[in-house]
């Protein structure tokens, strides 16, 4: 074996040299863009071609633009996107086609250019005739015809091209140097013989004596030919062509058949494109300017040069069937010694294949005695993971029945929490009918009693979860009218839309929905379905309601939407909405089970539930169910007590209590910030606290932060667990910024575990009080920070300073008002130093330096600069030997006047007085 591996070494690379020698020959893309499909332009493609297959590894990519600016431009683009070797271009106008010429020279790729060139020099070479030359040399013939007299009509070329030009400009270099031959005509015939024809018509109409006829091309004097021919009466004038094309159509043709009288040879150059492309990607030497040249052809000379042509056409013929002939054997020959390659290759492995063979047999018994003593440990293995699986299986029971406890057990609070629950709401309702309750206590008791109602639907829906889990869910379905039934669950959540304004609508037709339906299950599926909508959908959104009817093969079924504007879920989301104890957003309350439920509660009525969502778009979910029941037995509803018996109480509702202005209160109270998600408990609060404070609100933390910076309150309330931006968020958002980093922060809230309560106090809360509260600690703890607040305001009057102290003050507001005093003892000369200097160097508005230093230091910006001068002013006395006149102005005082009057008013005695009490 060891001889063996060499030799199969050896033949691979032999066979990949073998592989690479038909590959040696480097392969070249050209990409040929041609302007138009004229019969010029279809000889030098065949001139291309046959050369192109004179030299291997060339390849031709011919592209026609039909005399379309737009498509040559879209062709060359493809030609740089395919990154072709090199472009041949024969541009159709010269300044529409520079750009992308230039593109393709900046990508790297050779630009010829063939027959016609561009408005700029970046281009690697151009062969073509000397159009100007040619116009000139017509010029010469034709006043040699006309013995320089004569009417001449000059046909050009497409308007913008160089060889339209170029010609006109070598004809007239001539012509105006005979004043007896006027040129009654000239315009622009596009290259084409139809609108030649029709321009030389044009012509003929204007003046009948044409002595002769220019047409820079072939085709265009054959039309004007064909023109002249029409009118008999008229002179037939001398018509002269540019091309001399071989063939039966061609230029040298139609001269001998007295179409045309002359013509002159424009030579396509295609075979010189070619040869020239060859040089330049093999990095040979070659010229960047190739200029062909032109001769007559008349009558003197025409049969003879088609004669040449038409021999010279047949030998290119030969030659080309002979170099297809070569191609055809070398491509043979090639594949052939690829064939032997690759045999002598698949020998070699099936002899090596055989080695291996023999060697394999050769360690099979080895291999067996070695596999036998793997089945013997495999077999111990799966013994003792067959004893791990029913460890596991055991396992598994025990998990299975600890968790069915909990549910029984959780599944018996709930049914103990009714009867508790009960003789809450039937008191409150009892108390809600006196007569002599105050406003405060009538809405204390609807809070009470919406939030037993909202309780005793959680219950509800726990208990039924629980049903369906033991399989003793039982179905009760009446005979009822669906349209009104939903009509008056719509209705019901009217407080709810109502006070976060959004626009509500229930939509239906006049169809007959009388169905087959269980009320308790129906209502429970759109409690849970209209009340998702109102949560996720924020204020002066869209909430749409729709009842249809859809008929099928199958029967008639009612389907019931719920369209909102509102956040909508992610397609993360989709996908487990419906699973149990699923939550999208974690900062939303909520029990996990409301979708998962109504999924089920939608199953049983033999019906379906789906949901279209976009996130940031909004949802819809559509309920679909039979109008009959199949299979099931029919059954009257019995009455169960749960939440929906217990009807709302009709009192003061939390909107109508915060319609009050937010300003309510004494002038002089401190201004609190609430910040809480939950409507009732927001109004809860500031029933509380409204007596002895200024309440202002916000339903989350990024409303919180926008009106905590415009109004700079003494004090922030705020929940955790809020949409938008939670409460952990937000304190931090207050504590980093510099125009709210002073206020005091609480933050209360239902998570009341020790880690949440670390996360809370590395945000920046000054406290931490848990849900349920007491509320005489929280206004307790409210009162206590502002007093401290005050303390460290009374304190800093004294010094000027903070000092060493940490209660309240955070490194912010001590770095701020450091900042503050370097700023005026640096500037402590100048008089004229302003608050709006001060609040630019320290990144304020002049309104939040005066709320953040009137916050912090009880003073006004402008005493807060007055009393650091006089403090200056006091070490000055103290410690230099100069005059208080020269303390007044050095301390930033206009006068020494001023400067005693401020003095006295800070320190209740004059700046000499105090001198003279400490130098005694």
């Amino acid at each position: 074996m060891q001889k063996i591996v060499p030799v199969i070494i050896l033949t691979l690379l032999l066979f990949l040299q073998s592989c690479s020698d038909s590959s040696k020959n480097q392969q070249f893309l050209i990409g040929v863009s041609q302007c138009s499909d004229d019969a010029w332009r279809r000889s030098m493609n065949e001139e291309m071609q046959r050369e192109a297959s004179f030299n291997n590894g060339i390849e031709l990519k011919i592209k026609t633009a039909y005399d379309s600016n737009q498509k040559q431009i879209r062709d060359i683009e493809s030609f740089i996107a395919d990154r072709v070797d090199l472009l041949i271009v024969s541009p159709n106008e010269a300044v529409p086609l520079t750009p992308v010429i230039e593109k393709a020279m900046k990508a790297g790729i050779p630009v010829v250019l063939v027959d016609r060139k561009t408005k700029s020099q970046q281009y690697t070479a151009y062969i073509g005739a000397d159009n100007y030359q040619i116009g000139k040399e017509v010029g010469i013939y034709a006043a040699n015809l006309l013995n320089g007299k004569g009417n001449v009509v000059e046909i050009r070329g497409l308007a913008g091209s160089t060889p339209d030009f170029e010609r006109h400009a070598g004809f007239m270099s001539v012509i105006q140097n005979y004043p007896e031959i006027n040129i009654i005509y000239s315009n622009d015939g596009g290259w084409l013989r139809s609108q030649a024809k029709e321009k030389m018509a044009e012509a003929l109409k204007l003046q009948k004596q044409v002595d002769l006829v220019f047409a820079h091309n072939d085709e265009m004097g054959t039309g004007a030919r064909e023109a002249v021919l029409v009118n008999n009466k008229i002179k037939k004038p001398v018509i002269i062509g540019i091309d001399a094309l071989p063939g039966t159509d061609g230029g040298i043709q139609k001269v001998i058949n007295g179409t045309l009288d002359a013509t002159f040879i424009y030579p396509t150059g295609g075979e010189k494109a070619i040869q020239t492309a060859v040089r330049i990607l093999h990095h040979e030497p070659f010229d960047r300017e190739n200029s062909l040249y032109t001769a007559v052809v008349d009558k003197t000379n025409a049969r003879v040069l088609k004669l040449q042509t038409d021999q010279i056409i047949e030998h290119q013929n030969r030659i080309g069937l002979l170099n297809q002939i070569l191609n055809d054997r070398l491509s043979q020959y090639k594949t052939q010694q690829t064939f032997l390659t690759f045999s002598l290759l698949v020998i070699i492995i099936i002899l090596v294949l055989l080695g291996l063979l023999f060697r394999s047999n050769r360690h099979k018994n080895k291999i067996n005695k070695e596999l036998e003593l793997n089945n013997i440990a495999i077999n111990k293995q799966k013994e003792e993971l067959a004893e791990q699986r029913d460890q596991l299986i055991a396992l598994s029971k025990s998990l299975e029945d600890a968790t069915q406890a909990k549910l029984i057990f959780f599944t018996n609070i709930s049914h103990e929490f009714r009867t508790p629950l009960t003789l809450l709401h039937g008191p409150l309702i009892k108390l809600a009918q006196t007569e002599n309750l105050s406003r405060e206590g009538k809405m204390l008791i609807t809070l009470m009693s919406r939030n037993v109602q909202i309780l005793m639907k959680l219950i509800d829906q726990i208990i039924e979860f629980r049903k369906y889990e033991n399989g003793k869910m039982k179905m009760f379905y009446t005979l009822g009218d669906l349209k009104i039934f939903l009509t008056e669950i719509t209705n019901s959540f009217a407080e709810m839309y109502q006070k976060k304004h959004i626009h509500f609508n229930f939509q239906t037709d006049n169809s007959d929905y009388t169905v087959w339906f269980d009320s308790d299950k129906i209502e429970q599926i759109c409690y849970n379905l209209i009340s998702n909508a109102i949560k996720f959908t924020p204020e002066n959104g869209k909430i749409q309601v729709s009842l249809s009817k859809i008929s099928s093969v199958t029967g008639n079924f009612a389907k019931i939407s719920v369209t909102d504007t509102g956040c909508g879920i992610s397609e993360d989301d989709l996908q487990h909405i419906f699973d149990r104890f699923y939550r999208v957003n974690e900062n939303i309350s909520g029990s996990g089970i409301g979708l998962a439920l109504t999924k089920i509660l939608v199953e049983q009525h033999n019906g379906t539930i789906d949901v279209e969502s976009r996130s940031g778009k909004g949802s819809c979910f559509a309920v679909t169910i039979p109008f009959k029941q199949k299979n099931i037995a029919v059954q009257e509803q019995f009455p169960v007590l749960d939440s929906k018996h217990f009807e709302p109480v009709e009192l003061v509702t939390s909107d109508e209590y915060n319609e009050q202005p937010e300003t309510a209160g004494k002038n002089d109270n401190p201004v609190l910030l609430i910040v809480e998600d939950n409507a009732d408990m927001r109004s809860y609060l500031k029933l509380l606290l409204h007596d002895d404070y200024t309440v202002y609100e916000a339903e989350n933390g990024q409303n919180g932060l926008l009106k905590a910076k415009k109004l700079l309150p003494d004090l922030i309330i705020s929940d955790v667990k809020m949409e938008v931006m939670d409460g952990f968020s937000f304190c931090k958002n207050i504590k980093e910024n510099l125009a709210t980093s002073h206020i005091p922060f609480i933050l209360l809230t239902a998570f009341a575990l020790d880690e949440q309560k670390v996360v809370g106090f590395e945000s920046g809360a000054d406290a931490y009080i848990p849900k349920p509260f007491n509320e005489e600690l929280l206004k307790i703890r409210i009162r206590k920070l502002i007093e401290s607040r005050e303390k460290i305001k009374i304190s800093f009057q004294e010094n000027l300073t903070f000092g060493e102290r940490k209660d309240s003050v955070t490194k912010i507001d001590k770095a701020f008002i450091t900042k503050f005093r370097e700023i005026v003892e640096e500037n402590l000369i100048e008089s004229n130093l302003n608050v709006d200097e001060i609040g630019k160097s320290l990144g304020l508005s002049r309104v939040q330096l005066y709320r953040k230093i009137k916050s912090l230091t009880n003073y006004a910006p402008n005493e807060l600069v007055r009393n650091i001068r006089l403090k200056a002013a006091e070490k000055m006395l103290i410690n230099s030997e100069k005059t208080v006149s020269e303390i007044a102005y050095d301390t930033g005082f206009t006068s020494p006047s001023y400067f005693t009057k401020c003095f006295k008013e800070y320190f209740n005695e004059s700046p000499t007085d105090y001198l003279k009490r400490i130098k005694n």
